[in-house]
């Protein structure tokens, strides 16, 4: 089974999600978390790796910062896109790109990062598990994880919205093979005890657009958009929310006695 691969229609994915208020609330949502863990990860630069990191816009924030980044994507168009995005913002000298799977990416790596960055690509992986092992193994003891997943929880909350009871009851079963509809949502609590499992410490945990794509006049997505973000905000680490995000947004730290015990059993 193979990992979804965008090459096909990476322009309707830079233009349905970064040129919508959908792309503008996740990043910002997404910034107030990662904000504080580069802080709290070093005051000097930073070696962070964005695997599955598409057309960069998260990287190259992080790069206008003065830290140094590895992005790896699957698809040459979105590699291509992100590199010349780079070039375009001046950040290309604090860039590295390479085309692989991210289970691949260890093998590129010459030292261990100091931040992995893996945003909306859980969901389109056949082998979870595996991927976030390998993840685990790129980043340094005491290193961080920024992780987000698109949530199942959601996409049965806004299908029950639409009235979609059918196709609720059907086991909402993706409709058609080559679109924007994630291949593996993901159940949160799942997705916690595999991170915890592996060792990493779950530091915050965040729901992504937990009111945005459920309002009931889609204009007031653009129309009241400030008064949006403000609420998302107040209401996206509380529950019940956090757990109808259409995303999960977690960050987590490698706890160095893990490690520890790690090494001492090999």
């Amino acid at each position: 089974m193979q990992d979804r691969n965008f090459d096909d229609i990476a322009e309707k994915f830079s233009r349905n999600i970064y040129g919508t208020t959908k792309g503008q609330l996740r990043q910002a949502i997404l910034w107030q978390d990662l904000e504080p863990l580069l802080a709290q990860l070093g005051p000097g630069p930073l070696r962070v790796l964005d695997a599955g990191g598409g057309e960069g816009q998260t990287a190259i924030k992080v790069a206008q910062l003065g830290h140094h980044v590895t992005l790896c994507d699957l698809s040459a168009e979105m590699v291509a896109r992100a590199r010349q995005a780079a070039v375009d913002k001046g950040v290309i000298d604090n860039m590295h790109f390479v085309q692989c799977a991210a289970q691949d990416i260890a093998q590129h790596l010459e030292s261990p990062v100091d931040l992995v960055l893996f945003h909306a690509v859980l969901e389109w992986v056949a082998e979870p598990q595996a991927v976030l092992r390998t993840l685990w193994s790129t980043l340094r003891p005491g290193g961080g994880l920024s992780l987000m997943f698109y949530n199942a929880n959601g996409l049965l909350m806004h299908n029950m919205v639409a009235g979609n009871f059918d196709y609720v009851q059907l086991g909402m079963p993706k409709k058609k093979k080559r679109t924007l509809s994630p291949d593996y949502p993901r159940e949160p609590q799942q997705v916690y005890h595999w991170l915890e499992e592996i060792g990493w410490q779950i530091v915050s945990k965040t729901g992504v657009r937990v009111f945005h794509d459920y309002l009931r006049e889609k204009r007031q997505q653009h129309d009241s958009y400030a008064a949006l973000l403000e609420l998302e905000t107040r209401y996206c680490r509380q529950e019940p929310y956090l757990s109808l995000g259409r995303y999960i947004h977690v960050t987590a730290l490698k706890s160095q006695a893990h490690s520890r015990r790690c090494k001492d059993k090999v």
